[in-house]
């Protein structure tokens, strides 16, 4: 599928509030309603459009202690990178990437007090024979966060 004009504004809107009623968001595009609907279909099948979901404020859930956790794994097959994948994958985990320098993967977790964060470095990283080391930052505040895509750069 190649893109166009039309399917990066479409695009560009729905990052930023995906629950736009199609009537609107075909007047911000320049399209007829039945024509973004379309769009939009074909950009989710064709994996543009991976989910639509809720930015949800996580002090009000108490969430309240974000923390990076750099992983060195102890063998870096490719086996045994899947598992460690795969035991990163998990709920209690927001983010994770493999990722190039000292560590081999950078998770993002958010936690409501240190006792559950304890709790989860038991399961994932003390109990994994596969974790050679781990490293916490707490971060102090949440400068900014968001799963914007920067579109303006693509196009």
């Amino acid at each position: 599928m190649t893109l166009d004009k039309y399917d990066y504004s479409i695009l560009q809107q729905l990052q930023y509030n995906c629950q736009t009623p199609l009537r609107e968001l075909a007047e911000m595009v320049h399209l007829s309603t039945a024509s973004v609907q379309r769009r939009i279909q074909k950009l989710k099948d064709n994996g543009y459009i991976q989910a639509s979901v809720a930015l949800l404020d996580p002090n009000k859930l108490n969430q309240v202690i974000t923390i990076l956790v750099e992983v060195q794994a102890d063998k870096t097959h490719s086996t045994d990178l899947q598992l460690l994948k795969h035991s990163f994958s998990g709920p209690e985990v927001q983010q994770c990437y493999y990722v190039t320098g000292e560590a081999d993967f950078m998770l993002v977790l958010l936690v409501p007090n240190m006792q559950r964060f304890q709790q989860i470095c038991d399961k994932l990283f003390h109990s994994n024979p596969n974790v050679k080391w781990f490293r916490t930052i707490v971060a102090l505040d949440r400068v900014k966060a968001t799963l914007s895509v920067p579109i303006e750069s693509i196009g």
